[in-house]
């Protein structure tokens, strides 16, 4: 046994397991399973041509000489990216705590109260900053963030007579370069005309629906924005503005300006700038817009005993369920990056943010007070955080990088200089004796801040914020630690035990592939630094693209999406522009099967696509007549087929190839949703089956954790003739050159986090990548064959096999007056996590174990399953106080002094003996959603203050 091999610690089933599961499942071996799985005519015949496999210590010792070429300068950058202190405490005990990033999203509310504590405190600072009303759990990046305000302020205009035909959305050219170009992505294919101006001298015409506004300015310029929001008010016209976040500690807040929408970013709230991301955007608005809100929202409701318990909210708002009527596609929020922010925000309190904003904004005015004694002139009139300074841009980029520190340099005599939270007095000192080497004098030395304010009176933010108790009461390291353990403890998460989610992929996030994330040479590189400083982060991306290249068979990959919502976006971006490029704009339909994930008809309704749904079979199957009837019906105006493979009922249909030949036949490209790529890894890739474009999931199939929602990538890849269309960044240019402009605010996207992929790539080598596909499948199928004497399984293969999952069919227990969600929750008794509830088909469960889970654990769930299915049996439709009605079964119920129930303690809380080592307590009870959404709260007010009346 090589003990020193990844894929040994990756993969969980034992070789001296696999006589025992191949016995269970009916075949001899792994090649009979396989062909009985897998259509013979898509196998690859070759294997991925991949370096060899790193074992974990070699690898790791390759990543710090990799990161050793990267040059950590002085930043002072800015344009929304900032050095940030990340307290050691939240670093510790979240950022590198499997507890929290491991989590799955909180659908299942009862074992997320930790989590989602975690997020209300996040959209309580939020909310109380930005000075709103209601305020989302995160969103994937400021710039993306403005995009959805812009496009909600699209969809509400409509409420209003007069603006139902406006299309023009003024942007104010304060705006972040970066924003600009996601805006200007975004607003085309659904017909919004972007105007970009000065704001004090736009004409405020009819045909505005809505405008942007940046707080402070791109250069650091704060502009008191009441006037231009009370005219546009006036005209009717809402405003959307982009804050930055520690400003709003001292600025008025916008909602009080009376902005509709504000959006930014938390990275400052103690996130390392990583390159670009992941970062948690910020997005609050009006409760009057709060069902054309994107994004999740947690709210404050109750369990059935009445105690107080969270959840997601107004869930009938996502994409998933409005599908080609949604307005935004967002899936993957950035949640691990807001709970960090979050407990930023916990752990500093209303005083210590005011003292460190007091500090950054004293930073930028002792270093323009020390520089005009030497003739440079500042020509912001008020400002925050950032100077702007009139000299010779080369010569002190010249100096500046020679003494390692990066300013923002605008043109040739225009240089902005951004302060942050880390800048010292020694920083300040370096910063004045730049310039006066370049002026070829005396340095003036500083001694002291200056504690003056350069901040017009009337602007000076006088609101109180952050006033709950929970601000106000953990600001020891211990007290703070004792607060994240107490969240965690409420949480279930995939270092407890098995989240057999379907199609959401819960591998093992190896601590290897996680520990280069909090090494300062990659974390603390800025997103727009000149490219001789980041040699590192550009070899390790540029060898992770050709990785991905390899095993999706294409020619170009952008890793720009940072999430799989974003990829089929970028996707459908790329097949747009190649259609245009050659004359062909007009193609604008897009097939999708009725079975794809919500997300799908989401993205092609933004990309300004015609959605026509094809037909499944009984078997689950894309109908191939019904696909070729209605291809060959649009074959003139044909854009794309967007499929998933394996499909999204878990089977590999023989039919792709004819599928993809299909629609290039009728003039469209093919889009592989990468939700399931990791059943084709090693085995099969999107290029073989005919796509032209498919997106990976890097936090499914690669390893990223989910983080309990996010972070996210989704690149995409593409076939040779779309290369030239991948996406560009207006800053650091990327993509090809017919680039289209941004999806993402960084360059990268979510650069730090493709550390992780890079790693599972690099230490699993080919073989390994193969043996993980391999074992995904075979461990789906050993459930299936434990489970399928017990449950019926909807869809299987001609060999009547699962790919890597399987949906378990759970309609027929309703004549038990059982429902599928009872089984959900009653697994939590049990120790698990439920599988996917529901989806793709109503009153079902899709189960996907990975590859990383070992046999002992697929017997404790398998065993778990058979016997709720028992408890099942003695249910009854008209008795509703059993073991699964009443399931979750909470501590608190089993050590009451009264037991009302018709079955004992025990066999509440332990109905399996191997429970008893290693019990998980839900927090709440079950909890009610419908009183949640006819009361909500989505801040840390106390629920008395909300209660129905």
């Amino acid at each position: 046994m090589k003990t020193d091999a990844f894929a040994l610690r990756h993969l969980g089933p034992r070789e001296s397991d696999l006589q025992h599961m191949f016995q269970t499942i009916g075949v001899k071996d792994m090649d009979q399973l396989l062909y009985e799985t897998f259509p013979d005519g898509i196998r690859l015949k070759n294997d991925l041509q991949l370096d060899p496999a790193l074992t974990e210590y070699e690898y790791l010792t390759h990543i710090q000489q990799l990161g050793a070429q990267n040059k950590v300068f002085k930043s002072y950058i800015g344009l929304g990216y900032h050095p940030a202190i990340v307290p050691p405490v939240i670093q510790r005990n979240i950022f590198e705590n499997p507890g929290w990033y491991t989590a799955y999203t909180p659908y299942q509310a009862e074992i997320a109260q930790g989590r989602l504590e975690a997020l209300l405190n996040y959209q309580t600072t939020v909310i109380e900053l930005t000075g709103m009303e209601i305020a989302n759990a995160s969103l994937l990046d400021e710039s993306t963030a403005a995009a959805e305000a812009m496009a909600l302020l699209f969809d509400v205009r409509t409420r209003d007579q007069k603006k139902n035909n406006a299309n023009k959305f003024f942007v104010s050219e304060e705006i972040l370069p970066q924003t600009l170009s996601v805006l200007e992505t975004r607003s085309t294919p659904i017909g919004i005309e972007l105007v970009v101006g000065n704001h004090e001298t736009f004409d405020f015409s009819e045909d505005f629906f809505g405008a942007i506004l940046q707080y402070p300015g791109k250069h650091g310029q704060v502009y008191d924005y009441a006037g231009f929001i009370h005219t546009a008010k006036s005209k009717e016209i809402k405003v959307a503005v982009a804050a930055d976040i520690l400003s709003l500690v001292k600025l008025t807040a916008p909602g009080e300006l009376g902005a509709d929408v504000v959006v930014g970013t938390t990275q400052r709230f103690g996130i390392p700038m990583g390159f670009g991301g992941p970062h948690a955007a910020f997005f609050a608005t009006k409760e009057e817009y709060k069902r054309s809100m994107p994004g999740r929202i947690i709210g404050v409701s109750q369990d059935v005993n009445g105690n107080r318990a969270l959840r997601m909210a107004l869930q009938t708002r996502e994409q998933h369920i409005k599908r080609e009527k949604a307005t935004s596609n967002i899936c993957t929020a950035q949640v691990l990056l807001a709970v960090m922010a979050g407990m930023y925000a916990v752990y500093h309190g209303p005083k210590g943010l005011q003292y460190i904003a007091d500090k950054v904004h004293a930073s930028a005015v002792t270093t323009a007070n020390a520089l005009a004694k030497l003739g440079i002139n500042q020509i912001n009139t008020a400002f925050f955080d950032t100077i702007t300074v009139k000299a010779d841009a080369a010569k002190v980029k010249a100096v500046a990088e020679n003494n390692e520190v990066n300013f923002y340099y605008s043109d040739n005599d225009t240089i902005s200089i951004s302060f942050n939270e880390t800048t010292s007095l020694n920083d300040i000192n370096q910063i004045v004796a730049i310039f006066a080497e370049v002026l070829g004098k005396e340095t003036v030395t500083v001694t002291t801040l200056d504690t003056a304010i350069h901040i017009q009176e009337k602007l000076v933010r006088t609101s109180t914020f952050l006033q709950h108790d929970v601000f106000n009461s953990h600001h020891s390291e211990t007290a703070l630690m004792r607060y994240i353990k107490k969240l965690e403890r409420k949480d279930l998460a995939l270092n407890h035990s098995m989240i057999s989610l379907g199609s959401c992929t819960m591998k093992l996030n190896a601590a290897a592939e996680m520990l280069p994330l909090s090494m300062a040479n990659w974390n603390s590189i800025h997103p727009f630094a000149p490219v001789n400083q980041t040699t590192g982060y550009l070899t390790m991306l540029k060898k992770l693209e050709e990785q991905l290249n390899v095993v999706t068979g294409f020619a170009g990959t952008s890793l720009q999406p940072n999430s799989g919502a974003q990829g089929e976006y970028a996707g459908l971006m790329a097949i747009r522009a190649y259609h245009i490029s050659r004359g062909e704009g007009h193609r604008n339909v897009c097939l999708i099967p009725s079975s794809a994930h919500g997300t799908n008809p989401a993205s092609a309704a933004m990309a300004g696509m015609d959605i026509i749904v094809t037909k499944t079979t009984p078997e689950g199957n894309i109908d191939v007549e019904d696909l070729r009837a209605k291809a060959i019906q649009h074959k003139d105006n044909l854009s794309c087929l967007m499929v998933t493979y394996p499909s999204t009922h878990g089977v590999y249909e023989s039919s792709i190839i004819e599928i993809t030949k299909l629609i290039h036949e009728n003039g469209g490209q093919v889009y592989m949703d990468g939700a399931n790529m990791n059943a084709q890894v090693g085995l099969t890739n999107p290029a073989t089956i005919g796509a032209d474009v498919c997106h990976l999931n890097l936090h499914k199939t690669f390893a990223i954790p989910h983080g309990g929602g996010g972070p996210g990538v989704g690149p995409i890849c593409v076939a040779p003739h779309l290369v030239p269309f991948l996406p560009t960044n207006p800053v650091i240019a990327t993509g090809g050159d017919q680039a289209i402009s941004a999806i993402s605010a960084a360059p990268y996207g979510s650069a730090l986090v493709c550390l992780i992929s890079y790693g599972y790539i690099t230490m699993l080598g080919a073989e390994g990548l193969k043996q993980a596909t391999q074992f995904a499948i075979l461990n789906a199928n050993y459930m299936k064959a434990r489970l399928e004497q017990h449950y019926p399984i909807l869809y299987t293969g001609e060999c009547g096999r699962a790919a890597h999952e399987m949906i378990v069919d759970c309609r027929s227990f309703k004549q038990n007056g059982i429902e599928v969600t009872d089984i959900a929750k009653r697994l939590m008794d049990y120790g698990f996590h439920a599988p996917t509830v529901s989806f793709p088909v109503a009153g079902t469960l899709m189960i996907e174990p990975t590859e990383s889970e070992n046999l002992g654990e697929l017997d404790r769930f398998c065993d778990a399953m058979i016997s709720i299915r028992k408890e099942i049996e003695n249910a009854t439709a008209d008795d509703t106080n059993n073991v699964l009605k009443n399931a979750p079964h909470t501590l608190a119920m089993l050590t009451a002094d009264r037991w009302d129930f018709p079955y004992s303690r025990e066999k509440a809380a332990y109905p399996l003996e191997y429970i008893a080592e290693n019990k998980f307590w839900p927090s709440v009870r079950r909890v009610d959603d419908a009183y949640g959404d006819r009361n909500l709260v989505c801040s840390c007010a106390p629920i008395e203050a909300y209660m129905e009346h």
